[in-house]
């Protein structure tokens, strides 16, 4: 089972713990974006301002627009970060969707550890990303880093998550038990060393975070993932209209790792058109993506 007493806040990495504990180990920063023009120039610059300027602790910036259709570029390049279009990059991968962006954007930073943040974080500080890199840092046995937070749902303190409560707790407590004492397991942030996310496959789109955890764990044994409390995470919450695709790539993803199907009438491929009364059907496809060392060197087309 996963051990609690392996959950760390935020506040235990403070910048000056963090900043000794680097000992010439270099962080990049993802942030995958998709039309988070109102929220990602705010995030780049408090990690410009705070981490890379005054702390030295981010060496590197990297936001990668999946294609939207806002002023997310621009915005990101104009506060300070690197950026680049998912179009642009790898072009051959189908996309968009949030695994592939992150996929990509492994492929596109250089960092010993790589910290993924999402963009539409509106009350974004400099805590996210050092509780994410800060245990990686200070242990050599931590190979991955889950961050957890309070997320407030229409004005209550709690409540967001639904996806998570609803399909993946229940999912995981049958399937991953090893994985069930984790308190956010598809939060967007999370931290880990280079060696084992290019060791690892990434799932496409919604799927990708409860992909990485089962294999993480499956490859590098279950001691070798940690949380930390972020605090609260305001972000814009989607209907649930619009959650049930996202329900269903949880669904495919916790199938195809344990090689269950219910049903003969279950693909295996796990493609299967989402039908909703009153919304449009929604082909979800579970896409699977290579771990990065078993790619040819020099796969990157800007």
């Amino acid at each position: 089972m996963f051990e609690v007493r392996r959950s760390y806040t935020s506040s235990d990495f403070p910048v000056e713990r963090v900043r000794s504990a680097k000992r010439g180990r270099t962080v990049s920063v993802a942030l995958p974006a998709h039309n988070e023009a109102d929220s990602v120039a705010s995030i780049v610059t408090v990690i410009v301002e705070d981490l890379m300027e005054a702390a030295g602790i981010v060496d590197e910036l990297f936001v990668l627009d999946d294609c939207s259709t806002d002023d997310t570029a621009a915005v990101a390049a104009a506060a300070g970060a690197t950026v680049m279009r998912s179009s642009e990059l790898l072009p051959d991968v189908e996309g968009p969707g949030k695994g592939q962006a992150m996929w990509k954007a492994l492929q596109a930073t250089s960092g010993d550890l790589v910290v993924y943040c999402d963009a539409d974080v509106v009350n974004f500080d400099s805590g996210f990303v050092l509780g994410l890199v800060g245990p990686l840092l200070a242990r050599d046995d931590v190979a991955f880093v889950k961050g957890f937070y309070d997320r407030p749902l229409e004005g209550a303190s709690t409540g967001g998550g639904r996806v998570t409560e609803l399909m993946a707790r229940p999912l995981i407590t049958v399937l991953y038990p090893h994985l069930s004492d984790l308190a956010q397991p598809l939060s967007g942030e999370c931290a880990a060393r280079r060696d084992v996310l290019e060791a690892i496959p990434f799932a496409g789109g919604y799927a990708v975070d409860l992909g990485l955890l089962i294999d993480v764990t499956a490859r590098f044994g279950n001691t070798s993932l940690v949380q930390c409390d972020l605090g609260s995470r305001v972000h814009r919450n989607r209907p649930l209209s619009q959650l049930g695709p996202q329900a269903l790539a949880i669904l495919q993803l916790a199938l195809a790792r344990c090689g269950s199907t219910s049903s003969p009438d279950i693909e295996r491929d796990y493609s299967h058109v989402l039908n909703m009364p009153g919304v449009e059907p929604a082909l979800v496809e579970l896409l699977e993506l290579p771990a990065v060392s078993e790619l040819p060197a020099s796969r990157l087309t800007a």
